[in-house]
């Protein structure tokens, strides 16, 4: 049986991944709480394979290097993330990598992937790479997208369309919860539209 794909992505209400540097939003837009932090930590407490694109990679250890122990950035649950075992497909990066039990492959994310979901004896999870996990939607190999919505809009300042260039999907309803009274996490099943 094929693992599953969860595409898990933060985004603000207007589809944003992130707001431009020059911006004073800071790290989750400055809307995390405790019910969040122990939420995320607990998804990623389960045993998971993580899968990254070369630039998710690249941001997220130039983050993490950058950080000190108190910083949001090294909030539980992202410490727990970077224990897991992680697939990183590039075609740029050479091995090793600055992060415990990552592997680099090299090729196209689709035919990874797809191996990546009859090998696994463990689900498969990425958070951020956008463009990635778009290649992945329309080649029908995510099974979850898990969208984390935070209660603010970006129309100025925003970079990171998630969905920008993306095919049509129809998007099954499948969990939605409420963290903190105001950050809402939506899980859906999606399915390209005909």
């Amino acid at each position: 049986m094929a693992a599953t794909y969860t595409f898990d992505v933060f985004s603000s209400l207007d589809g944003f991944g992130a707001a431009d540097s020059s911006a004073d939003w800071t790290g989750y837009w400055g809307k995390q709480g405790p019910e969040l932090l122990a939420h995320r930590l607990a998804q990623y407490g389960k045993e998971q394979r993580m899968v990254f694109g070369a630039n998710t990679y690249r941001a997220f250890a130039r983050m993490l290097a950058s950080s000190t122990e108190e910083s949001d950035v090294r909030d539980p649950w992202v410490t727990r993330m970077r224990s897991l075992p992680a697939t990183v497909v590039s075609t740029t990066l050479e091995g090793p990598l600055d992060w415990p039990d990552a592997t680099v492959v090299s090729g196209d994310a689709v035919d990874v992937v797809a191996r990546l979901k009859e090998e696994s004896e463990v689900p498969l999870r990425s958070h951020g790479s956008l463009s990635m996990n778009r290649a992945l939607m329309a080649a029908g190999l995510v099974d979850h997208v898990q969208v984390t919505l935070f209660p603010v809009i970006t129309g100025q300042t925003g970079c990171d369309p998630i969905f920008e260039g993306a095919a049509d999907f129809d998007l099954e309803l499948i969990e939605s919860r409420t963290l903190d009274g105001s950050i809402q996490e939506l899980t859906y099943r999606p399915t390209l539209h005909a």
